[in-house]
């Protein structure tokens, strides 16, 4: 390979989602240089349309961090949030909970918007497009990456001081560890989420996340004209079985209540079915390659984890980055893994105690169905059950 084709950088990174974009801006800060490798384009990547509830933390990171405008100008600021069952609804004032924390709903994609925006204006280096990434001699100190400029294009090569695998659940960079060296630990749920997007009116002014009728649904909302909705469903029906009619039906059961609220209906212009599963990699490093966000764990969206997690294990290990490059000491990148690892199993803990909190599942015996009902009925009952679960919706403390 010619010098033409190849260039270098402290630290290699593959996958332009919440956590590459976000180690990015972090290294950037830091003095660090980094290039993002993204097999898709910038078009696809900014069109991915995927909901988005950010901790408070997240939010402030984004605002120290100059990427806030859009977001406080176009996000919607929630204190708190509601769980309805029975027919009933039951308020959780975050904000009272937790000592002024707040939910933001602001779509993942348009963070990804703004992130990208950023990146490039500051110069960073994106590089959309590339097929065939590998990773290199990560069991060395001279790490590279490998890729081409699309399917038809030059091979590439960066060398670098570090990689990161922040590229998916299906990307190269999980594989890149050893199967030897690495426990992956799964569940798979017997249910799904049908999702839409509808032009219609608020119906409710924070998000309600139901268990009633056949199951689960979640009411959002993405502008005061767009909401978001989601129901329970056979993860492997076919989205031409729900009409219109049909989803409609089913988000007015799953969500009608004893005084007589309507839902707002309005036109469905985007509808698909998503699984749920929930999925942890041990450990999320090896060599001089370290995984972030969906390459080492994947979340059900109940808790509404999975981009903040991301963000957790790009900012613990932008800190431990930080410390190698500035004073040589590597002891907070050697335990990177275990530091993280201790957040994402919480993370996946409350999303775990959420989803079968507010689904029905078939394989479950009318008891253990009563019981999920019973842990509703103990936040209603309980502060201290209520502080738990505000203090985890809106974001656990640091505990490096």
């Amino acid at each position: 390979m010619n010098s033409t084709q190849r260039r270098a950088a402290p630290v290699g990174i593959i996958g332009c989602g919440p956590a590459g974009l976000f180690l990015a801006h972090l290294l950037h800060r830091a003095g660090i240089g980094s290039v993002i490798l993204e097999s898709r384009s910038r078009a696809e990547v900014e069109g991915t349309i995927r909901a988005g509830v950010l901790e408070h933390w997240v939010t402030e990171l984004m605002h120290q961090m100059g990427l806030g405008e859009r977001m406080a100008r176009e996000g919607h600021f929630h204190t708190g949030i509601t769980l309805q069952w029975n027919r009933q609804r039951l308020h959780l004032d975050m904000e009272e909970l937790t000592g002024g924390k707040k939910v933001t709903v602001y779509a993942q994609h348009e963070v990804l918007k703004d992130l990208i925006a950023a990146r490039l204006a500051d110069g960073g280096e994106i590089l959309f497009g590339v097929a065939d990434t590998a990773i290199h001699g990560i069991d060395t100190d001279r790490p590279f990456l490998t890729w081409r400029d699309g399917a038809e294009g030059e091979a590439q090569r960066l060398d670098c001081d570090y990689i990161v695998a922040a590229d998916g659940f299906h990307g190269p960079g999980r594989q890149a560890i050893p199967a030897a060296m690495r426990t992956e630990y799964q569940k798979i749920y017997p249910f799904g989420w049908l999702g839409i997007l509808a032009r219609a009116p608020l119906s409710w002014h924070e998000l309600i996340y139901a268990n009633q009728g056949e199951g689960f649904a979640l009411l959002s909302t993405r502008s005061p004209e767009i909401q978001r909705m989601y129901i329970q469903c056979d993860p492997r029906d076919d989205i031409a079985n729900w009409s219109d009619a049909r989803i409609w039906d089913e988000l007015q059961a799953r969500l009608a209540t004893e005084d007589g609220w309507q839902l707002q209906q309005g036109e469905i212009f985007q509808k698909g079915i998503i699984p749920l599963r929930s999925f942890v990699c041990e450990p999320m490093q090896h060599g001089r390659l370290f995984l972030a966000g969906d390459a080492a764990h994947i979340v059900p969206p109940t808790g509404a984890k999975g981009l903040n997690l991301a963000v957790a294990d790009v900012l613990v290990l932008s800190r431990a980055l930080e410390a190698k490059y500035r004073r040589n000491d590597g002891e907070a990148l050697a335990r990177y893994s275990a530091t993280a690892l201790r957040r994402v199993w919480k993370g996946e803990r409350f999303s775990w105690y959420m989803t079968t909190m507010l689904h029905r599942n078939a394989d479950e015996t009318p008891f253990e169905q009563r019981i999920h009902l019973a842990d509703l009925d103990f936040v209603r009952t309980s502060r201290a059950a209520a502080m738990a679960l505000a203090e985890n919706y809106v974001g656990l403390p640091f505990d490096e």
